[in-house]
């Protein structure tokens, strides 16, 4: 450790050039679903889910270090790896979960954008369309660090939360009174557990990690930088997750407002009475539209590159649109498809909650996929192994049984 933080410190500009896919894939993490989820959270139990969101943080980065253990040592995106490994079967069978993740990441982010243009009485085509036409402009320029400086500009909208929660004023007290006391035996409890979980871990921040790795061309000499691009991303997502869940319970709780918290328009008005009308709107809305685009971007980019590298058509930001139709084509469909969806559907919203349980119940298949290539693809020498592999597999069985006991239990299953 004392070794990596010399050479970061003589090292400080090729540290910055090696920051970006684990910062991005973090800021999208805290997407408009995990908002949601966060919100309900505090709405349903206060403080009670808190502690869940700083365990979580190491959990977060034992998962996406080792996307990145894979990125920088095989230069090569997580579907093609599988494909590589396991064979093509099993690749589209892991590609098949991610695109099922990135349908409901993708319907969570427009209607997120939907709800903030409705608090303003903006029609939703309008708010959506915008949006779209926005997210193919960012990516339609073939400059991966043009993409990512951007995407990690719109994330940092997402620090807006951060003032809520110290405008709300939480009492410290009730804060580690509420913290503690976890029931564990209430299934609406171990539903929303599972929703966490799930708003946490998804499929699609794997393999738009690995490849983005991969794109930008990092390379084993930057394994310690990469590091702790991932490591910081993953303090900061979990640290909104938890500013949204405290600030939504301590409005609730002191002002004694009861919402369904089921709509955009619900939370924002839930941080109101300590924030006005105007400025409530503003700040919730800044952080979801960031939230939700940033995310948007990560979600189709990881589709592209990931049916990409199983499908075998050339898969690049640094290529342009003419150069790689499939690759900008499928990401354009992605987006596009979305936004259309949102603008026709009733409101999508209420199925945030829903969605990031079905991510707890896809975490078998991401993490099995992830642990498998982190002992077979990896060369010897960073090969998974020892004590550190029984205690990734540990954490990851663990948390992979909550997170489907939680789901299955809360919808009835159990």
């Amino acid at each position: 450790m004392q070794q990596t933080l010399i050479a970061i410190r003589r090292r400080p500009l090729g540290l910055l050039a090696v920051f970006g896919p684990g910062i991005v894939v973090m800021l999208a993490d805290t997407d408009v679903g995990s908002v949601i989820t966060a919100g309900q959270s505090g709405a349903a139990w206060g403080y009670r889910l808190l502690l869940l969101q700083f365990v979580l943080m190491p959990i977060l980065y034992m998962v996406q270090e080792l996307t990145v253990r894979l990125g920088v040592h095989t230069g090569r995106g997580h579907g093609e790896l599988i494909r590589d490994t396991f064979g093509a079967f099993w690749a589209w069978v892991s590609v098949g979960g991610m695109v099922i993740a990135v349908i409901g990441a993708l319907l969570t982010e427009f209607s997120g954008v939907a709800g903030v243009g409705e608090l303003y009485g903006v029609p939703r085509g309008v708010s959506v369309g915008l949006a779209a036409v926005a997210l193919l402009a960012i990516v339609m320029t073939g400059s991966y660090r043009r993409v990512e400086r951007v995407a990690i500009l719109l994330g940092l909208f997402e620090f807006a939360f951060f003032g809520v929660v110290v405008a709300a004023h939480p009492n410290l007290h009730e804060v580690v009174r509420q913290a503690v006391r976890i029931p564990l035996a209430n299934q609406d409890y171990l539903y929303l557990v599972a929703a966490n979980i799930g708003a946490v871990i998804m499929p699609w921040m794997i393999f738009y990690q690995q490849s983005a790795i991969a794109d930008k061309r990092l390379r084993p000499e930057h394994l310690a930088a990469a590091r702790w691009d991932t490591a910081i991303g993953s303090v900061v997502t979990q640290l909104v997750m938890a500013a949204i869940l405290m600030a939504v319970a301590a409005t609730l709780h002191r002002s004694d407002v009861k919402v369904s918290l089921n709509t955009i328009g619900d939370i924002s008005g839930a941080i109101t009475p300590f924030l006005g009308v105007t400025w409530g709107h503003l700040v919730f809305g800044v952080g979801t539209i960031g939230a939700g685009m940033v995310a948007a971007i990560v979600a189709s980019l990881a589709l592209a590159w990931g049916l990409g590298e199983v499908a075998g058509y050339r898969r690049s930001l640094e290529y342009k649109p003419f150069e790689a139709g499939w690759f900008y084509g499928v990401y354009a469909v992605c987006v596009l498809a979305g936004a259309v969806l949102v603008t026709y559907w009733p409101n999508l919203v209420s199925l945030n909650v829903a969605v990031q349980v079905m991510n707890a119940l896809l975490l078998p298949l991401v993490l099995g996929f992830l642990i498998a290539l982190a002992v077979y693809a990896l060369p010897d020498s960073t090969r998974l192994r020892g004590t550190y592999m029984k205690l990734v597999i540990a954490v990851a069985v663990l948390t992979t049984s909550l997170g489907v006991f939680g789901g299955l239990q809360g919808i009835g299953w159990f």
